[in-house]
Formats: structure tokens, sequence, C-alpha cells
């Protein structure tokens, strides 16, 4: 059996655009509230949800800490919605995405969130499953709530193994 290696690599904008949205109040604010107290980074995530009874929900996961290396196995996606997570601390946590390949994952990329990032998967998007790199696991998550098929899973034939960093990858 081969390894398959994936190193982390950062959270930005711009590489992570075909899976979702980065989640982060960095910039100068799209305008002051509560009296000029408060920076409002307004519409930062585009939501989706079905129309056939779904409707958007907010949730609270209390994920297990996971570490690296770390062994991907499976990814999933929600056909009918999209999902936000939200780290209710300022510890960074591992995002596994896939672009699609005809209806299946293709190749896996793991980025590594700076503190205080989010993101919002878009609809559709495989992913891995939350993975928080430092306890407590505890996110935000909105999401889609309602009736229907809303989880595909897909395992992996052989695993992948996430590193922390490139220079692990070599």
């Amino acid at each position: 059996m081969t390894t398959r290696t994936l190193a982390t690599e950062p959270l930005t904008v711009e590489a992570f655009a075909p899976f979702g949205d980065v989640l982060e109040a960095t910039g100068i604010p799209d305008k002051l509230i509560n009296q000029g107290l408060c920076g409002r980074y307004h519409d930062r995530a585009r939501l989706e949800t079905d129309t056939e009874g779904g409707k958007a929900g907010i949730s609270l996961f209390l994920s297990q800490k996971r570490s690296f290396p770390y062994r991907l196995e499976m990814v999933e996606r929600h056909p009918l919605g999209s999902q936000a997570f939200l780290p209710m601390s300022l510890a960074p946590f591992l995002v596994i995405v896939c672009p699609d390949d005809n209806g299946k994952p293709g190749r896996p990329r793991a980025f590594l969130t700076s503190p205080g990032q989010g993101i919002n998967l878009h609809r559709g998007t495989w992913h891995g499953v939350l993975t928080p790199l430092a306890d407590p696991g505890l996110f935000g998550v909105v999401d889609r709530i309602g009736p229907g098929g809303n989880l595909e899973e897909v395992w992996f034939d052989e695993p992948w193994t996430v590193v922390g960093r490139i220079e692990e990858a070599n």
C-alpha cells in the first residue's frame, strides 16, 4: 500500500473560493454600527438552502480534538444547502475539501485556519469532518435544517495522511 500525503496550506480567500467562503474580520469594516463602537463586516457568506421545506438553522457542535498526522478516510457533502463553521475559540482548525469529479470527490486539499477564521462551505462541496486541533472543539454551525437527503458520504479506497506543514510531506 502506498502512502498518500497531503500538506496543509494556509486558508486564504483566493485558495478557498472554489469551495466556499472564508469568514474573517480583516481590513476596514463595511460600516460602523452601535454608536460607532462596532465594525460590521457585512454579508460575508453565500448561505444556500433548497426551497423544499429546508430552512437555515444555527446549531452548536462539540467535536473531539484531532492531531497531525491526520488520517483522512472519508469525505461528505450536503447537496441541499451550505454549511458554515464558526469556531467559538481562537484555535486554528483543519479544513479538508475536494473538487467535484463527475459526482465523486477529486484530490483533497487541506487548509489550516488562522485564529479567528471560519468557513462557509457552498452547497454540494465535498469536505472532511469537523477537525478541531485544540480543545474545546466548540463551533457555531449555520446550515440547512429540514427533510430530505442532505448527506452523501464517500470512503476512500486508500486513506490520505494529512501533515501540518509542507516540509513534513517531503
